[in-house]
């Protein structure tokens, strides 16, 4: 209950202060990140790769998906099922496809519910999952939105998976905290992106 309680007041902390990231901030870390992704082996080696379509509070994702089409590696985004903690990967085809993706009401761009698409985990899994999130530890712990979509669908690939998928979480400095509370059910994230400066 304790965890849950200063996970809380994390969220409630972390919300308030990506608040106040001035555009050219996000803008500026955003590249920072892209760039050290882009130079990470297991990023570089990855065939089929899961990109988070970032929301404004979150480390720009554009530009990786835009690399990532151009280097021809097969990229999955998220479909989110308000139901519950459902969320599929789903096979994005270009940069058409998403330009004309429609938005949810979280303001996210994601296939309608009837767009039937490829499911990464029925069609060989995936190599690497951006995944994001409102804090991190530089050790991967994880403070997600509190909805467990993220913690959900990471459990059910080490369940589904032949191979492990790597887990990188995109942050900006500000999301980076010294320590992070977590539950059993909490993925513990791979690697952990965010600006040096």
């Amino acid at each position: 209950m304790a965890n849950m309680a200063s996970k809380a007041a994390i969220r409630k902390e972390m919300k308030t202060i990506l608040k106040s990231l001035s555009e050219d901030e996000i803008k500026r870390q955003s590249e920072s990140v892209t760039q050290k992704l882009l130079r990470l082996p297991e990023y570089i080696k990855a065939k089929r790769i899961s990109i988070f379509l970032s929301m404004r509070d979150e480390v720009d994702t554009q530009q990786l998906l835009q690399h990532s089409l151009r280097m021809k590696k097969e990229c999955f985004i998220p479909h989110y099922f308000t139901s519950g903690p459902l969320m599929k990967m789903v096979k994005l085809r270009d940069l058409e496809d998403y330009n004309n993706l429609p938005r949810t009401a979280w303001n996210i761009k994601q296939p309608l519910d009837a767009d039937d698409r490829p499911d990464a985990l029925l069609t060989g899994g995936l190599d690497l999952i951006l995944v994001p999130g409102l804090a991190f530890s530089k050790s991967g712990d994880r403070c997600g939105r509190g909805k467990a979509y993220y913690d959900t669908y990471l459990t059910k690939v080490s369940q589904e998976q032949e191979h492990p998928a790597i887990t990188v979480a995109l942050a900006f400095k500000e999301q980076i905290l010294d320590y992070v509370p977590t539950d059993s059910h909490d993925f513990t994230i791979d690697h952990v992106i965010y600006p040096d400066d």
